[in-house]
């Protein structure tokens, strides 16, 4: 259920606390350490201001514990039968797209003693002598892997494998046990070991995938794109290049397999001065997704639909789009219905969708034609589009 009213407004002060410096909570690592990049903190406010449903669908995921994982899955030639059973059909809402096979995983990182669950998009119709672009999707704060699923769905039905991770120290599972041990929960999910742990998931997600006998030949190792929504985002933007010190020292969280990434509404870097000292070093082509409305907003605490531009801004790389939509929310790039305006939501979900799969073509095909047009489609809702590079 979504926390109540009174339980908001407790935890707003924990979320300006967290979004700042840190200092109350995160270990002492340094002025310009992981600490400094507090983009939990950004999520964790932005969460609270929208009552914190990234997953509202019937069909979420009970809350993910220690017992949820399938250790035998720790490696893709030990994965348990259930593991790799396909977990749900096509959904009716897709039927005008094409036919969508879901697979639950229920993967266990044996070194970090971590579970890493995710689901799988995929084309039910696929060449098995054409291996796929991948897809490889976060989930905001007290998400899971069962998030975001328009776009993981939609894409699989053009050809592409949408694999959707779950963040096990920071998914939904925050929101389920004693209500009072909250704000303990949401600090721990707030530690910079937490985001860190965010990039070791799509590490070993990425090694099952590209190491395991059924999936490996179906994916196109060379043809690999992060995305992420909110704190997930910010999980792709450490995954591409961004850099961050921990006592002077630079912690490097690239992984070289992905090669675009796709960035919905990614916080700021609190406590940095200048962004583009962790950003600049993105070399990866990456397109920025926001809105006008793109606020967090709660007591003592604010962060502006401008501090998303600063993002992009900062970014480096010789390929950046930037699609601002007019009004909306920073919770209508989720599942959610309604969110943004009941009107806007549904198009904005059909023009975000639809202009990822052509920023996609673009990088990896050199089709620029969906490309060129869509800012002409969809001008009714957009208030801003800016492309630098080719």
């Amino acid at each position: 259920m979504n926390p109540p009213t009174w339980l908001l407004n407790l935890l707003a002060p924990v979320a300006v606390r967290i979004s700042g410096a840190g200092a109350a909570i995160a270990p002492a690592i340094g002025a310009r350490g992981v600490r400094n990049f507090a983009i939990v903190g950004a999520a964790l406010a932005l969460l609270l201001h929208t009552t914190v449903r990234a997953d509202t669908r019937v069909d979420a995921l009970p809350p993910t514990t220690p017992a949820s994982a399938v250790p035998a899955a720790a490696t893709p030639a030990a994965a348990s039968p259930a593991a790799a059973a396909p977990a749900a059909a096509t959904s009716p809402a897709d039927a005008d797209t094409g036919e969508v096979i879901t697979q639950d995983l229920d993967w266990f990182d044996a070194a970090r003693k971590r579970a890493v669950p995710v689901r799988l998009y995929l084309p039910a119709a696929a060449a098995a002598n054409r291996p796929l672009p991948l897809v490889v999707f976060s989930h905001g704060i007290g998400g899971s892997r069962r998030g975001y699923s328009y776009l993981g769905r939609y894409f699989a039905s053009q050809g592409y494998a949408s694999l959707h991770l779950q963040h096990v120290g920071s998914d939904r599972s925050l929101w389920s046990g004693n209500m009072f041990g909250l704000i303990g929960r949401l600090q721990s999910a707030a530690q910079e070991e937490e985001a860190i742990a965010r990039v070791g998931d799509l590490r070993f997600a990425l090694d099952q995938v590209l190491a395991g006998a059924e999936l490996a030949p179906k994916i196109d190792a060379t043809r690999i794109v992060a995305a992420g929504h909110s704190y997930g985002a910010n999980t792709m933007l450490l995954a591409v290049g961004a850099r961050v010190e921990r006592n002077g020292r630079v912690i490097e969280l690239t992984d070289p397999r992905l090669k675009a990434a796709i960035i919905l509404s990614a916080p700021p870097f609190y406590g940095e001065p200048d962004p583009a000292k962790i950003l600049s070093a993105i070399k990866v082509p990456t397109l920025h997704i926001t809105a006008t409305e793109d606020v967090i907003k709660i007591p003592g605490y604010y962060s502006g639909a401008e501090d998303r531009i600063a993002v992009y801004d900062a970014t480096g790389g010789t390929r950046k789009l930037l699609a601002v939509f007019e009004g909306g929310s920073h919770s209508m790039f989720t599942d959610r219905a309604g969110t943004g305006g009941a009107s806007l939501n549904p198009q904005v979900k059909t023009a975000t969708r639809e202009l990822a799969l052509a920023f996609m073509k673009s990088v990896f095909d050199r089709e620029e034609a969906a490309l060129a047009i869509w800012p002409k489609r969809f001008a009714g809702i957009l208030s801003r589009f800016t492309a630098s590079g080719h």
